[in-house]
C-alpha cells in the first residue's frame, strides 16, 4: 500500500500542478483551489499519511483541504483589485443624471438626442419646449426606452 500512496502522491501534486498552470494561463476560472487541495494531499500521501482509508488520515486529509481551500480563497480575495464591474445605465439609473443635447429635442417626437456619460439616448422634452442641440439638460424620468429631460438653467 506504501508504494500506491506514493504513486497516488505524484499523481495528485502533478495534477494540481497541471491545474495551477491552467488558472495562470486563464485565470479567472478558480481552479486554483482544487488545485492547491490536491497537491497538499499529494503531499501529505508522500509523508505516509494515508488519507484515503485510515480514520485518522481521513480527519487530517479533510483538515489539510479545507484548510488549504480557505488560505487559497484568502489569497485570492487579497490579489483581486477592489473595483466594481463595469455597467451600462439603465433607464432606472438615468433619473437626476445630467447630459448635452446632441440632436434637438421636442415634446411630440423621440427625434431628439441627449449624451449621458458616452451613451446617446432617444429624448422628449418634459417641459413643451424645444432644446437646441448644445444645451445642458437634466433627466426628468424615463419611459421605455427613451428620457424625458428639462433644460438646466
Amino acid at each position: 500500500m506504501l508504494v500506491e500512496g506514493i504513486a497516488l502522491g505524484w499523481i495528485l501534486i502533478v495534477l494540481g500542478a497541471v491545474l495551477l498552470l491552467v488558472e495562470v494561463t486563464q485565470p479567472g476560472f478558480f481552479i486554483a483551489v482544487p488545485a492547491t487541495v490536491l497537491i497538499i494531499l499529494g503531499v501529505l500521501l508522500l509523508l505516509g499519511i494515508d488519507v484515503l482509508s485510515s480514520p485518522a488520515g481521513l480527519i487530517i486529509g479533510v483538515v489539510a483541504a479545507i484548510a488549504a481551500a480557505s488560505i487559497t480563497v484568502w489569497a485570492y480575495s487579497r490579489l483581486t483589485p477592489e473595483r466594481k464591474p463595469p455597467t451600462t445605465l439603465s433607464r432606472d439609473s438615468l433619473v437626476g443624471l445630467e447630459g448635452m443635447v446632441v440632436a434637438p429635442v421636442d415634446a411630440v417626437t423621440l427625434s431628439g438626442k441627449v449624451r449621458l456619460g458616452s451613451t446617446e439616448w432617444s429624448a422628449r422634452s418634459g417641459s413643451g419646449e424645444i432644446i437646441p442641440a448644445g444645451r445642458r439638460v437634466i433627466v426628468i424620468h424615463s419611459e421605455g426606452v427613451h428620457v424625458v429631460v428639462k433644460e438646466v438653467v
